[in-house]
C-alpha cells in the first residue's frame, strides 16, 4: 500500500470525529437559540398576563356600573351573573341567622344577587347571595363558588367539561387505540403512526406539536398566573385580542390547532385508504391525548419546558426532512425519499 494511502486511511478517523464535533456543536448551537427563543416568549407573554384594573374615575360612570366594574376586576364575575349548580347539593346560609339554611340541587340554576364583606368570618370575609328563585335565595362563601357553580356560558361549560372528564375519556380513547393496534399488527403486521412510521405530511406531529404547546401555556399561566385564567374561565372568548397577552397565546394555538387538523385530515384521506386513514386518526388521538397529559404534568415540575424546546426541534428536523424528497410514485404520485416500494400504495418503483 503506497504511504499516501496509509495516510489517508489514518486521517479518516479524524476526519469523522470532526464532523461529528461539527454537528454537535451545530445541534448545540441550534438548541441554544431554540431555548433562547421560547425563554424571550414566555418573558414577553408572562409581562402582561393579567387583566387591565377598570378606571373608575369617570364623572359619567354610574355608582351602580362601577360596583358592578369593581366586583368583577376583584371576584372576576359581577351581579346578575347566571350559574348552575354542579354540586350535589349546595346549602345557603339565611343570614343573619345561625343554622338557617336553605338547599339547591345539582342541575339548578341561580343569579348572583349581592357581596357582602363580613371581616370576622375566619373562613372567607366575602360572601356571595345567589337566588333560584323569590323563595330560595341564600349567601355562600366566595370560595366556594368555583368548586360548586359553574358559569352557564357555553365556553365556561367546555372548560369545566373538559376540565373534569378528559381523564375518564382519555382512557378509553387510548385503550381502544391499544387494542386496535395490537389488531392491526397482528394481522398485517403494518401501521401508519406518527413521526416513526408516518404519512407524507409534517401536519399530523404539527398537531401534536400545538396540543403540547397549548397544555404548556394551559398549565403555566395555572401555576404563575391562576387569577388571570380563573377570569378567563367565568369570562371565557375565543377573540385572541381582548384577553392579556399570554391568553392571547393560548387562544391562537387553540385556533391554528383547529387549521392544522383540517389540513391533516386533508393529507390523512389523500394518502390512504379510508381503513387505513381511520386507524392512523385514532393514533394520532392518542399520540394528542398523550402529549396533552404529559405536558400537563411536565409542567408542573418545570420539565415540560425543556421537552417542549426538544419537541420544537424534532418537529423542525421533520419539515427539513420532509424537503428531502426526490422521487415521486409513478402509480399513485405519493413522494418518496428512495426508490422501491411506495409506503403508500405499496408499488415498487425502480
Amino acid at each position: 500500500m503506497k504511504k499516501r494511502d496509509q495516510e489517508i486511511l489514518q486521517n479518516k478517523p479524524a476526519v469523522s470525529v470532526f464532523k461529528a464535533v461539527r454537528q454537535t456543536r451545530l445541534l448545540c448551537g441550534g438548541m441554544r437559540s431554540l431555548l433562547l427563543f421560547f425563554i424571550l416568549l414566555f418573558s414577553v407573554a408572562f409581562y402582561s398576563c393579567r387583566y387591565e384594573k377598570p378606571n373608575l374615575d369617570k364623572k359619567e360612570i354610574s355608582d351602580k356600573t362601577k360596583d358592578s366594574l369593581s366586583y368583577l376586576y376583584k371576584y372576576h364575575y359581577t351581579l346578575n351573573k347566571n350559574f348552575e349548580v354542579c354540586s350535589d347539593t349546595v346549602m345557603l346560609a339565611q343570614l343573619p341567622f345561625k343554622d338557617k339554611f336553605l338547599m339547591v340541587n345539582k342541575g339548578d340554576r341561580v343569579v348572583v344577587a349581592d357581596f357582602m364583606i363580613q371581616p370576622s368570618d375566619t373562613v372567607d370575609s366575602v360572601w356571595v347571595k345567589v337566588a333560584r328563585d323569590e323563595k330560595t335565595q341564600g349567601w355562600i362563601h366566595e370560595s366556594m363558588v368555583v368548586d360548586n357553580l359553574v358559569p352557564v356560558d357555553f365556553g365556561s361549560q367546555a372548560i369545566f367539561l373538559f376540565s373534569h372528564t378528559h381523564a375518564s375519556y382519555s382512557l378509553i380513547v387510548v385503550a381502544v387505540v391499544l387494542a386496535i393496534f395490537l389488531l392491526r399488527v397482528y394481522l398485517k403486521k403494518k401501521l401508519m403512526l406518527v413521526y416513526f412510521n408516518d404519512i407524507n405530511s409534517v401536519y399530523p406531529l404539527m398537531l401534536c406539536f400545538l396540543l403540547a404547546f397549548s397544555a404548556t401555556i394551559y398549565e403555566s399561566v395555572q401555576m404563575f398566573a391562576p387569577e388571570t385564567w380563573q377570569h378567563y374561565y367565568f369570562n371565557p372568548t375565543l377573540s385572541p385580542f381582548k384577553v392579556p397577552l399570554i391568553l392571547s397565546v393560548f387562544v391562537l394555538s387553540l385556533w391554528a390547532f383547529i387549521v392544522i387538523f383540517l389540513a391533516s385530515l386533508e393529507d390523512l384521506f389523500h394518502q390512504l385508504s379510508a381503513p387505513s386513514a381511520f386507524l392512523y386518526l385514532l393514533g394520532l388521538a392518542a399520540c394528542c391525548i398523550f402529549c396533552y397529559f404529559f405536558f400537563i404534568i411536565a409542567t408542573s415540575y418545570y420539565v415540560g419546558y425543556p421537552t417542549l424546546l426538544f419537541f420544537f426541534y424534532l418537529l423542525v428536523k421533520k419539515i427539513n426532512g420532509r424537503m428531502t424528497y426526490k422521487y415521486r410514485c409513478g402509480k399513485c404520485g405519493a413522494l418518496m425519499k428512495e426508490k422501491g416500494e411506495c409506503p403508500s400504495c405499496g408499488a415498487v418503483n425502480q
